[in-house]
């Protein structure tokens, strides 16, 4: 098993040169496709009882479109893979709903990392993207150009989106020469946690993988993300495999979660999977 397709999703509005080589470079590591994607949306029309009072112009769609195509150019050059590897796709749409057509087409798709609020009709709200697209989602922080996946820290739960999480990123596992299973757990519930994380050792081991488990307490009042990046950071790993929202978004943007603090503060690079 192996990614044969990586699509790297680029803001319109931005030059994210760091993460298009970090997609190139796994396109490389994985001797795949790699697809660039653009979209910006027009502005929908302004009504006034009934009648349109602004609404784009064939000249504005004209505009748009020889932006996306200018951004292709640049796409091209930064990430400097063969033209038969490498392909451009530009969409008159907003940037999640472009992302969640388009994704069918990728086995891996790369983004950038949660900035606050946005322009919907320019960028990408990634735990949207989560949700929507059916594909695992590499969440690349600001400052990120390279990712070795040496070392992998797998956050458990036992949960359907940490077993797609981790089914997902069989291919960063077989290639990585460490790998750590963490469960973070309250207090009385070590020996449950242990029993999951040897399960999971277990199942990896059939694919030839070989990791370690590892018991963490969770932190009073902490949503476990802060522990999964602690250790990462710790053990020098590059790369955190984690399911997203096991519980509804809106439960985790109002108490807090593993998958919202993952997405707005994690230094490393995240691979996760709904």
């Amino acid at each position: 098993m192996s990614y044969a397709v990586v699509m790297a999703f680029v803001e319109a509005n931005s030059k994210p040169d760091q993460r298009v080589r970090l997609a190139a470079s796994l396109a490389d590591k994985f001797n795949a496709t790699l697809i660039g994607l653009s979209a910006l949306a027009v502005h929908p029309p302004f009504l006034v009882e009934g009648v349109a009072i602004q609404q784009a112009s064939p000249a504005d769609i004209v505009e748009i479109m020889s932006t996306l195509t200018a951004k292709g150019d640049w796409f091209r050059s930064v990430a400097g893979l063969d033209h038969q590897r490498l392909e451009w796709r530009p969409v008159l749409d907003y940037p999640v709903d472009a992302l969640a057509r388009t994704a069918r087409s990728a086995d891996l798709v790369v983004t950038g990392q949660t900035k606050g609020p946005g322009d919907a009709l320019a960028s990408l709200d990634p735990g949207e993207v989560l949700l929507k697209i059916g594909r695992p989602v590499l969440i690349v922080p600001d400052g990120v150009s390279s990712l070795r996946a040496e070392h992998v820290v797998i956050g458990w739960k036992d949960t359907r989106e940490a077993r797609r999480a981790v089914l997902d990123a069989l291919p960063f596992l077989h290639e990585a020469s460490r790998v750590t299973v963490v469960e973070i757990c309250d207090g009385g519930e070590e020996n449950t946690a242990q029993e999951h994380l040897d399960d999971v050792v277990r199942y990896l081991a059939r694919h030839r993988i070989n990791a370690t488990p590892r018991v963490l307490l969770r932190d009073h009042g902490s949503s476990g993300a802060a522990g999964l990046i602690k250790i990462a950071q710790q053990e020098g790993a590059d790369l955190i495999v984690a399911g997203a929202y096991g519980h509804s978004r809106l439960g985790e943007w109002i108490f807090g979660g593993v998958t919202q603090d993952l997405l707005a503060a994690s230094s490393i690079c995240c691979l996760m999977s709904h």
